[in-house]
């Protein structure tokens, strides 16, 4: 399969600790606007001690299906309530610093 997402697979990603050791499900999926970073979050907490860094190339290998979301554009999110439904797509919120 073609690489899908526009950041290499060895980019610096922000994951929720839960989906990266396969406990929690993908439910938030962002890819900011600033810096076109991607983020892979479980819903359950943002805090720094609940998330880390991975490279990108783990999503894939976490949830193939997440490939259907890599065409995303910046300044986006998508959720779901659960891992078997639908992704809502929207304008992620402006980060607090912006306002």
């Amino acid at each position: 399969m073609k690489w899908p997402f526009d950041q290499p697979r060895n980019c610096a990603t922000v994951f929720s600790k839960g989906v990266l050791n396969r406990s929690r499900p993908i439910l938030l999926v962002s890819h900011d606007k600033d810096d076109h970073g991607w983020q892979f979050l479980d819903g359950v907490s943002e805090e720094l001690e609940d998330v880390a860094l991975a490279g990108l190339g783990h999503v894939l290998e976490i949830d193939p299906a997440i490939a259907q979301l890599a065409d995303l554009a910046p300044g986006f999110q998508a959720t779901r309530a659960g891992p078997e439904e639908q992704w809502v797509i929207e304008r992620a919120p402006p980060d607090e610093d912006e306002n």
